[in-house]
Protein backbone atom coordinates (compact mmCIF):
# COMPACT_ATOMS: atom_id res chain seq x y z
CA UNK A 1 0.00 0.00 0.00
CA UNK A 2 1.22 3.25 -1.11
CA UNK A 3 1.81 5.51 1.99
CA UNK A 4 0.45 8.72 2.63
CA UNK A 5 3.20 11.86 2.77
CA UNK A 6 3.00 14.15 5.30
CA UNK A 7 4.46 17.77 5.73
CA UNK A 8 4.52 19.25 8.80
CA UNK A 9 5.10 22.70 10.18
CA UNK A 10 6.25 23.31 13.77
CA UNK A 11 8.69 21.72 15.94
CA UNK A 12 7.94 23.14 19.29
CA UNK A 13 6.91 20.80 22.11
CA UNK A 14 3.83 19.93 20.48
CA UNK A 15 4.79 19.66 16.70
CA UNK A 16 7.62 17.32 18.41
CA UNK A 17 5.15 14.73 19.72
CA UNK A 18 2.85 15.20 16.73
CA UNK A 19 5.90 14.21 14.37
CA UNK A 20 6.11 11.53 16.54
CA UNK A 21 2.67 10.03 15.96
CA UNK A 22 3.11 10.08 12.40
CA UNK A 23 6.42 8.42 12.27
CA UNK A 24 4.83 5.65 14.57
CA UNK A 25 2.33 5.07 12.23
CA UNK A 26 2.99 2.67 8.88
CA UNK A 27 0.21 4.10 6.84
CA UNK A 28 2.29 7.53 7.21
CA UNK A 29 5.75 8.38 5.89
CA UNK A 30 7.18 12.14 6.87
CA UNK A 31 8.42 13.75 4.62
CA UNK A 32 9.50 16.97 6.23
CA UNK A 33 9.57 19.24 9.27
CA UNK A 34 9.77 23.16 8.66
CA UNK A 35 10.68 25.30 11.70
CA UNK A 36 11.45 29.27 11.40
CA UNK A 37 14.82 28.93 12.41
CA UNK A 38 17.69 27.03 11.57
CA UNK A 39 18.17 24.45 14.87
CA UNK A 40 18.75 21.35 13.94
CA UNK A 41 18.40 22.16 9.98
CA UNK A 42 19.35 19.42 7.84
CA UNK A 43 19.22 16.63 10.67
CA UNK A 44 15.82 14.95 10.26
CA UNK A 45 12.84 14.59 12.95
CA UNK A 46 12.94 10.99 13.41
CA UNK A 47 16.68 10.69 14.49
CA UNK A 48 16.20 13.95 17.28
CA UNK A 49 13.35 11.43 18.22
CA UNK A 50 14.90 8.41 18.77
CA UNK A 51 14.27 6.26 15.79
CA UNK A 52 16.69 4.48 13.81
CA UNK A 53 15.94 5.43 10.31
CA UNK A 54 15.94 8.48 8.34
CA UNK A 55 12.46 10.50 8.33
CA UNK A 56 11.35 14.28 8.47
CA UNK A 57 13.90 16.35 7.17
CA UNK A 58 14.13 19.29 9.18
CA UNK A 59 13.80 22.18 7.12
CA UNK A 60 13.78 26.82 7.48
CA UNK A 61 11.04 29.03 6.36
CA UNK A 62 14.18 30.41 4.54
CA UNK A 63 13.98 27.10 2.20
CA UNK A 64 10.01 27.39 0.71
CA UNK A 65 10.98 29.03 -2.63
CA UNK A 66 8.76 28.99 -5.10
CA UNK A 67 8.84 25.52 -6.52
CA UNK A 68 8.56 24.29 -2.85
CA UNK A 69 5.76 22.34 -3.09
CA UNK A 70 6.70 20.95 -6.41
CA UNK A 71 10.26 19.44 -5.13
CA UNK A 72 8.97 18.48 -2.02
CA UNK A 73 5.35 16.94 -2.84
CA UNK A 74 3.38 15.33 0.46
CA UNK A 75 -0.40 14.18 0.11
CA UNK A 76 -0.97 16.46 3.23
CA UNK A 77 0.30 18.78 5.14
CA UNK A 78 0.09 19.47 9.10
CA UNK A 79 0.62 22.71 10.86
CA UNK A 80 1.36 23.01 14.50
CA UNK A 81 3.30 26.28 13.87
CA UNK A 82 1.84 29.64 14.49
CA UNK A 83 -0.70 31.95 13.19
CA UNK A 84 1.75 33.16 10.47
CA UNK A 85 2.71 29.75 9.11
CA UNK A 86 -0.50 30.35 7.16
CA UNK A 87 1.08 32.36 4.91
CA UNK A 88 3.44 30.02 3.98
CA UNK A 89 1.32 27.40 2.18
CA UNK A 90 -1.18 29.24 -0.51
CA UNK A 91 1.30 27.07 -3.41
CA UNK A 92 0.29 23.90 -1.37
CA UNK A 93 -3.34 25.29 -1.80
CA UNK A 94 -2.59 25.68 -5.35
CA UNK A 95 -0.74 21.60 -6.30
CA UNK A 96 -4.40 20.29 -4.13
CA UNK A 97 -2.54 19.36 -0.76
CA UNK A 98 -4.67 18.67 1.86
CA UNK A 99 -4.13 21.38 4.58
CA UNK A 100 -4.84 20.64 8.31
CA UNK A 101 -4.42 23.18 10.73
CA UNK A 102 -4.39 23.04 14.07
CA UNK A 103 -3.18 26.91 15.21
CA UNK A 104 -5.48 28.18 18.48
CA UNK A 105 -6.00 31.75 16.94
CA UNK A 106 -6.17 33.52 13.44
CA UNK A 107 -7.14 37.18 13.13
CA UNK A 108 -10.04 37.50 10.69
CA UNK A 109 -8.19 38.35 7.80
CA UNK A 110 -6.17 34.97 7.82
CA UNK A 111 -9.01 33.08 8.44
CA UNK A 112 -10.79 34.60 5.26
CA UNK A 113 -7.50 33.90 3.80
CA UNK A 114 -7.62 29.76 4.78
CA UNK A 115 -11.34 29.91 3.42
CA UNK A 116 -10.20 31.19 0.37
CA UNK A 117 -7.92 27.88 0.19
CA UNK A 118 -10.36 25.83 0.47
CA UNK A 119 -12.26 26.67 -2.48
CA UNK A 120 -9.51 24.58 -4.67
CA UNK A 121 -8.41 21.94 -1.94
CA UNK A 122 -9.28 20.15 1.61
CA UNK A 123 -8.97 22.25 4.02
CA UNK A 124 -9.53 21.67 7.86
CA UNK A 125 -9.43 24.01 10.75
CA UNK A 126 -9.95 23.01 14.34
CA UNK A 127 -7.79 24.93 17.16
CA UNK A 128 -8.39 21.85 19.34
CA UNK A 129 -7.89 18.79 17.09
CA UNK A 130 -7.97 15.72 19.91
CA UNK A 131 -11.04 13.70 18.54
CA UNK A 132 -11.84 13.58 22.61
CA UNK A 133 -12.51 17.18 22.77
CA UNK A 134 -14.75 17.52 19.71
CA UNK A 135 -16.74 14.18 20.90
CA UNK A 136 -17.11 16.15 23.90
CA UNK A 137 -18.68 19.19 22.32
CA UNK A 138 -20.93 17.54 19.60
CA UNK A 139 -22.56 15.43 22.88
CA UNK A 140 -23.11 18.77 24.89
CA UNK A 141 -24.75 19.62 21.68
CA UNK A 142 -27.36 16.84 21.52
CA UNK A 143 -27.79 17.29 25.48
CA UNK A 144 -28.84 20.43 24.93
CA UNK A 145 -31.17 19.78 22.27
CA UNK A 146 -32.74 17.23 25.05
CA UNK A 147 -32.43 19.19 27.95
CA UNK A 148 -33.31 22.76 26.51
CA UNK A 149 -34.09 24.28 29.89
CA UNK A 150 -30.85 23.05 31.78
CA UNK A 151 -28.57 25.64 33.12
CA UNK A 152 -25.25 25.10 31.75
CA UNK A 153 -21.77 26.27 33.25
CA UNK A 154 -18.33 25.06 31.83
CA UNK A 155 -15.12 25.07 33.73
CA UNK A 156 -11.59 24.85 32.12
CA UNK A 157 -8.63 24.38 34.20
CA UNK A 158 -5.08 24.38 32.65
CA UNK A 159 -1.91 24.73 34.15
CA UNK A 160 -0.69 27.82 36.49
CA UNK A 161 1.52 29.47 33.78
CA UNK A 162 -1.49 29.71 30.76
CA UNK A 163 -2.68 33.28 30.91
CA UNK A 164 -5.13 33.41 28.71
CA UNK A 165 -8.94 32.07 28.94
CA UNK A 166 -8.90 28.84 27.04
CA UNK A 167 -9.64 28.90 23.03
CA UNK A 168 -11.37 25.60 23.19
CA UNK A 169 -13.80 26.41 26.26
CA UNK A 170 -14.50 29.59 24.38
CA UNK A 171 -15.52 27.41 21.03
CA UNK A 172 -17.84 25.47 23.75
CA UNK A 173 -19.55 28.04 24.64
CA UNK A 174 -20.05 29.19 21.53
CA UNK A 175 -21.56 26.24 20.39
CA UNK A 176 -23.80 26.07 23.06
CA UNK A 177 -24.90 29.72 22.14
CA UNK A 178 -23.56 30.90 25.91
CA UNK A 179 -22.26 34.00 26.82
CA UNK A 180 -18.51 33.69 27.39
CA UNK A 181 -18.57 36.50 30.21
CA UNK A 182 -21.25 34.87 32.36
CA UNK A 183 -20.72 30.71 31.74
CA UNK A 184 -17.12 30.45 31.40
CA UNK A 185 -15.10 29.69 34.69
CA UNK A 186 -11.27 29.45 34.76
CA UNK A 187 -8.93 27.41 37.16
CA UNK A 188 -5.24 27.86 36.98
CA UNK A 189 -3.34 25.14 39.18
CA UNK A 190 -0.25 22.77 39.46
CA UNK A 191 0.79 21.31 35.95
CA UNK A 192 -2.77 20.36 34.42
CA UNK A 193 -2.69 20.25 30.92
CA UNK A 194 -5.92 20.57 30.50
CA UNK A 195 -9.50 19.74 31.46
CA UNK A 196 -12.79 20.94 29.93
CA UNK A 197 -16.33 20.10 31.96
CA UNK A 198 -19.93 21.30 30.68
CA UNK A 199 -21.94 21.13 33.65
CA UNK A 200 -25.55 20.55 32.84
CA UNK A 201 -28.00 21.76 35.59
CA UNK A 202 -31.40 20.51 36.26
CA UNK A 203 -33.61 20.26 39.45
CA UNK A 204 -32.59 17.95 41.35
CA UNK A 205 -29.62 16.77 39.34
CA UNK A 206 -26.83 17.51 37.16
CA UNK A 207 -25.05 16.37 34.34
CA UNK A 208 -21.46 16.75 33.89
CA UNK A 209 -19.32 16.16 30.75
CA UNK A 210 -15.28 16.25 30.92
CA UNK A 211 -12.39 15.91 28.66
CA UNK A 212 -8.80 15.79 29.82
CA UNK A 213 -5.76 15.89 28.09
CA UNK A 214 -3.30 13.39 29.32
CA UNK A 215 -0.61 13.93 26.81
CA UNK A 216 -0.33 15.96 23.64
CA UNK A 217 0.07 12.93 21.67
CA UNK A 218 -3.33 13.31 21.26
CA UNK A 219 -2.92 16.12 19.11
CA UNK A 220 -1.49 13.95 17.18
CA UNK A 221 -3.77 11.09 16.79
CA UNK A 222 -6.37 13.66 16.36
CA UNK A 223 -4.23 15.23 13.02
CA UNK A 224 -3.97 11.11 11.90
CA UNK A 225 -7.59 10.35 12.17
CA UNK A 226 -8.26 14.28 10.00
CA UNK A 227 -5.73 12.99 7.36
CA UNK A 228 -7.32 9.39 6.91
CA UNK A 229 -10.70 10.74 6.66
CA UNK A 230 -9.63 13.36 4.39
CA UNK A 231 -8.09 11.87 2.13
CA UNK A 232 -10.51 11.34 -1.61
CA UNK A 233 -12.92 14.34 -0.08
CA UNK A 234 -14.08 17.07 -2.29
CA UNK A 235 -12.65 20.40 -1.60
CA UNK A 236 -13.93 22.59 1.23
CA UNK A 237 -13.78 23.55 4.71
CA UNK A 238 -14.35 21.01 7.39
CA UNK A 239 -13.95 20.83 11.13
CA UNK A 240 -13.46 18.09 13.49
CA UNK A 241 -17.05 18.97 14.89
CA UNK A 242 -18.72 18.73 11.88
CA UNK A 243 -16.89 15.72 10.75
CA UNK A 244 -17.76 13.53 13.91
CA UNK A 245 -21.02 14.71 13.99
CA UNK A 246 -21.82 13.28 10.53
CA UNK A 247 -20.41 10.12 12.01
CA UNK A 248 -22.53 10.24 14.96
CA UNK A 249 -25.46 10.47 12.64
CA UNK A 250 -24.81 7.51 10.24
CA UNK A 251 -23.63 5.67 13.48
CA UNK A 252 -20.07 5.39 12.63
CA UNK A 253 -17.31 4.43 15.73
CA UNK A 254 -14.81 7.52 15.98
CA UNK A 255 -12.24 5.64 17.52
Amino acid sequence: MKKIRIGIFGFGKTGKVVANEFLNDGLFSLEWVVRRGMDDHGKYASRLLGHEFDAGEILSVADMNEEFFLERPVDALVDFSDSAGIHLYEKAAQAGITIISAISKYEQKELDLLKSFAQSTVVLYSPNITLGINVLMVAAQILQKIAPHADIEIVEEHFKGKSEVSGTAKKIANALNLNVEEHLNSIRVGGIVGRHEIIFGMPNQTIRLSHDSISRAAFGQGAIFAVKYLMGQPPGMYTMETIIAEMFRQNIPVY
